[in-house]
């Protein structure tokens, strides 16, 4: 079947108003943990880029990224592979890890920044299409290889700017400003590889969404789940950050 047949894809306004929320919030969270990065050593340092890369891998770009995918209707059922989409997440927290790890250690410089970022940018990059890869419906998905390499060129810049954020960045203010610019990058990213996608339907019929997970309120559920879990982390370690600054006064 031509491409000028494929399915058109709506958005759901509330699932990407969720999804752009928590995207900023995963990253405002990501960047308050990367203040200890720098200065930390040993287990400290193992915890500290863990928790980061978790917050901006799993909140601020899987969730965004999976939210935003529910939030694309078609008139074709579309229910999602749960072996795939789960690993799509260990992608993009592994890859956020490892960026963090790389650009922060010991003294920070353009060379260390561009190797992580273009390395968690790769990663972001494969977590959003092996999300799409997870998609199972009666249609096949067929690929503008141009916006595929744009979508993958922003997840690659704004890695490298949220890695810069992370360790150049002190204060609630610049993080809060910071964090919204992320927001709006990553769902660039999301929004351009969703752009690169056609749909075109096959013959599989009601076979091919067998096994999948689906649900109408889904998308609501992991933005719940993922704010509640950022929030409990964030308060968390605001209050560790308090407590330090006591110890030294």
């Amino acid at each position: 079947m031509p491409l000028d047949q494929a399915i058109q894809c709506t958005h759901n306004p509330l699932l990407v108003v969720l999804s752009y929320l928590v995207s900023v919030l995963g990253s405002f969270t990501a960047l308050q943990l990367a203040i200890a990065i720098p200065s930390a050593t040993g287990a400290a340092r193992r915890r500290a880029v863990v928790s980061a890369g978790a917050a901006m891998g799993g909140g601020a770009i899987w969730a965004m990224h999976f939210i935003a995918m529910l939030a694309c209707r078609m008139n074709v059922e579309v229910t999602y592979d749960l072996p795939i989409t789960l690993g799509s997440a260990v992608v993009a927290v592994v890859s956020c890890m490892a960026g963090l790890g790389i650009a922060g250690t010991g003294v920070f410089n353009w060379g260390k920044l561009i190797i992580g970022g273009v390395l968690m940018g790769l990663g972001v990059t494969g977590m959003h299409y092996a999300g799409m890869a997870a998609m199972l419906m009666p249609a096949d998905t067929v690929y503008d290889s141009t916006l595929v390499m744009a979508s993958a060129a922003i997840a690659i810049v704004a890695s490298i700017v949220a890695l810069w954020l992370a360790f150049n960045l002190r204060g609630w203010g610049q993080m809060l400003g910071s964090a919204l610019v992320m927001g709006v990058a990553v769902c660039g990213m999301h929004y351009t590889g969703m752009l690169a996608a056609s749909f075109v339907p096959n013959q599989a019929g009601s076979a091919a969404t067998a096994g999948g997970v689906s649900g109408g309120y889904l998308g609501v559920g992991i933005f719940v789940v993922t704010t509640a879990l950022l929030a409990a982390v964030l308060t968390i370690s605001l209050l560790r950050q308090r407590q330090r600054a006591m110890v030294r006064i």
